[in-house]
């Protein structure tokens, strides 16, 4: 794609975000569209929010276990950004019109908050572990501006990954003190159990996730900075949300955190 319609295509769905409105997918509309074509809508995407005045404070992995790439048909991960005006604080009431949510679903996460920087290619799963201050349990409330969510993976690369906003537990856990493959999450929604899932779900273990990360970011030439907060990926399946709802979790080990829904 020429960088005209790179742009054209960024500010549609920067247009959607800001109208909390859905497009058409981009690949039913664009057939030669490519994962390189999309990761530079992305780009552009971020430096519109951006110049409005978001700041990259970590990135994000998506798609990473087998229930959220079946219920997507999506068979391999994509990658988005993380800006600070997703951050939302742990038992937050959130509005779905203040932060511009259209067709909000939970994902129960692990995030690993970094000490030092890591580049890829190259990086591994020890490297990870070495690199991570601590981790702790998260929501990630992902969203599509592609209607219905017929997506496939240009249509959610292209926006950022299908990223709506977060929350991360209080609880600062080392990663160095237990196995974080092995570890349970259970999640409820309005006190019903809505999914469960271990960290294993996550390309086996949740930091090799994060090295893939990485090392596809490291290839494009995106470190990861000393102080970033990265997602590796939903422990279970995706779990709609509306106005009313409140989602609670709890990870072995690891704490819990909670996110509930306004108008």
């Amino acid at each position: 794609m020429d960088d005209e319609l790179i742009a054209a295509l960024g500010d549609e769905l920067h247009g959607a975000l800001r109208g909390r409105r859905t497009l058409p997918p981009l690949t039913a509309r664009h057939a030669g569209i490519t994962v390189d074509d999309a990761y530079r809508i992305s780009l552009h995407l971020l430096r519109l929010r951006e110049a409005a005045g978001e700041r990259v404070i970590g990135k994000k992995i998506g798609v990473t276990s087998k229930p959220v790439q079946d219920m997507l048909d999506v068979r391999q991960p994509d990658f988005g950004f993380l800006t600070d005006a997703m951050q939302v604080a742990d038992g937050a009431r959130v509005s779905l019109a203040g932060t511009a949510l259209i067709q909000p679903r939970a994902e129960g996460e692990i995030a690993f908050c970094l000490r030092s920087d890591l580049r890829g290619p190259g990086v591994t799963r020890a490297d990870v572990i070495a690199a991570t201050d601590w981790v702790a349990p998260c929501f990630e409330i992902v969203d599509s501006r592609i209607a219905d969510w017929k997506i496939r993976i240009q249509d959610t690369v292209a926006d950022n990954a299908s990223c709506g906003v977060f929350v991360v537990g209080a609880q600062r856990t080392d990663p160095r003190t237990l196995d974080l493959a092995a570890v349970q999450m259970q999640m409820w929604k309005n006190g019903q159990p809505c999914g469960s899932g271990s960290g294993a779900a996550v390309q086996g273990h949740p930091a090799e996730a994060v090295a893939w990360l990485a090392n596809t970011l490291g290839e494009r030439g995106i470190p990861f900075r000393a102080g970033e907060l990265i997602l590796s990926g939903s422990l279970a399946a995706l779990v709609p949300v509306t106005a009313g709802d409140r989602c609670t979790m709890t990870i072995e080990g690891l704490g819990g955190c909670s996110i509930a829904f306004t108008e």
